[in-house]
């Protein structure tokens, strides 16, 4: 069997409403780049990459010379051939990877019978369990609706996951406004749900004294985890010193390298494995299985899916058998996928893994159709900026914060 085509499809799928981080925004839609990998004997396997509201379609184009005619089961030779460590320093193709990988272990899945996850050692469990994840929302420019920006909007957009979807977990997702006012938004999250875990992002733009005090600020919550409070290993470092709640990363230990740093001088104590970030599952796997020796909690992250990508986490969480937490997923805010079916469900804050052999989801042709064709129109965005604010740089540690009296409306194409 050999890799006999690579073609790529750049989507783009809408949010219910767009989403508001530290770094920028989410326009309202998610941009993705769909890759399908055919083999000479008619086999289809799916990928997925993101890439910051932009379309990588070119780089996968650029894929196909170093791989058809390879062996879609060599795939530790396609980790060197597309990402060797030396020359991949010039084009970043981790996440290229990752995407192909997902692909060839598809149609390894489909070859041999199995789903992906029996590949990777065998399923622990058939469903996992996802957080709700909570941002701070600009109205939908379609319909006006959707603002999460005050404290009452906040806490009810939780209580109306909770209710729709099952979740037992909350994250805070935050970073936008200035600290005192975020810590009043997570103290009444956590108040409002005295059950369940509670979890905050800042996305690293804190100074570590700025992560102290909030980290020691929430220490009597019901807290999972203090997710990427600053950025760095020695500010992490520096903060857990001081702090009695689990820190957590996707930013600081995302390679083998910053793995083993952390191993040898703690300074994180969740690793956050995304299949895109760490370059496909399997280097996933490998990692959890790391974490597992020295003790370190981990979770499944999210980089803003559509179902392929999800199904990627869903056998990753399948088959851990240290995952500590509930899994990240954007795949809630969106308002349909690209795979037959639709929007995979959630049952008690759970999905089930996909028992068909492969990663167990297909393309709906009309819909990659009808979202390329929205793509084609709308074009990509800048996620690294905030439509409310034209010409606002986000700086580290940041000091220009939004304004959450700020209700003027926001332009964004649609």
């Amino acid at each position: 069997m050999k890799i006999r085509d690579i073609r790529a499809t750049t989507v783009t799928v809408p949010l219910e409403a767009p989403l508001r981080h530290a770094n920028g925004c989410h326009w309202g839609r998610f941009v993705r780049t769909i890759v399908e990998m055919e083999t000479d004997n008619g086999l289809i396997g799916l990928g997925e990459m993101g890439g910051g509201g932009e379309s990588a379609e070119a780089v996968f184009r650029a894929m196909k010379p170093y791989l058809v005619g390879h062996d879609p089961a060599r795939l530790e030779e396609m980790r060197f051939l597309i990402a060797n460590p030396t020359a991949s320093l010039y084009n970043n193709r981790t996440q290229i990877l990752a995407a192909l990988e997902f692909a060839c272990l598809d149609i390894l899945g489909q070859a041999w019978g199995v789903p992906v996850c029996e590949i990777l050692g065998g399923r622990l469990r058939d469903h996992v369990p996802f957080a709700s994840y909570c941002f701070f929302r600009y109205p939908d420019p379609r319909t006006g609706n959707g603002e999460v920006r005050t404290i009452d909007q906040v806490v009810e957009n939780a209580r109306a996951l909770k209710r729709r979807f099952g979740f037992t977990t909350h994250k805070v997702k935050a970073g936008v406004f200035p600290q005192d006012y975020e810590l009043e938004v997570y103290r009444a999250v956590a108040h409002a749900f005295p059950e369940d875990g509670v979890r905050f992002d800042p996305n690293g733009v804190w100074s570590t004294e700025q992560a102290i005090r909030f980290g020691q600020a929430i220490e009597g919550l019901r807290n999972d985890y203090l997710e990427d409070p600053v950025y760095g290993l020695n500010g992490m470092r520096r903060t857990r010193q001081m702090v009695r709640v689990p820190l957590a990363t996707n930013t600081v230990v995302v390679n083998f390298e910053q793995l083993a740093a952390n191993v040898l001088d703690t300074a994180v104590d969740v690793i956050l494995l995304d299949t895109t970030f760490w370059g496909g599952i399997r280097a996933c796997v490998k990692a959890a299985a790391v974490c597992e020796t020295f003790q370190l909690g981990v979770a499944v992250h999210s980089s803003g899916e559509l179902g392929i990508q999800l199904a990627t986490m869903l056998h990753l969480g399948a088959v851990l058998p240290n995952l500590s937490f509930a899994a990240d997923a954007h795949y809630h805010h969106l308002t349909d996928d690209v795979i037959e079916g639709g929007l995979l469900p959630y049952e008690n804050g759970a999905i089930r893994v996909p028992d068909k052999p492969g990663l167990g989801v297909k393309l709906d042709r009309e819909k990659l159709r009808e979202y390329s064709e929205l793509y084609q129109r709308l074009g990509g965005y800048p996620y690294d900026q905030d439509p409310g604010r034209p010409g606002w740089t986000p700086i580290v540690p940041n000091g220009r914060w939004a304004d959450p009296k700020d209700d003027r409306p926001v332009k964004i194409p649609y």
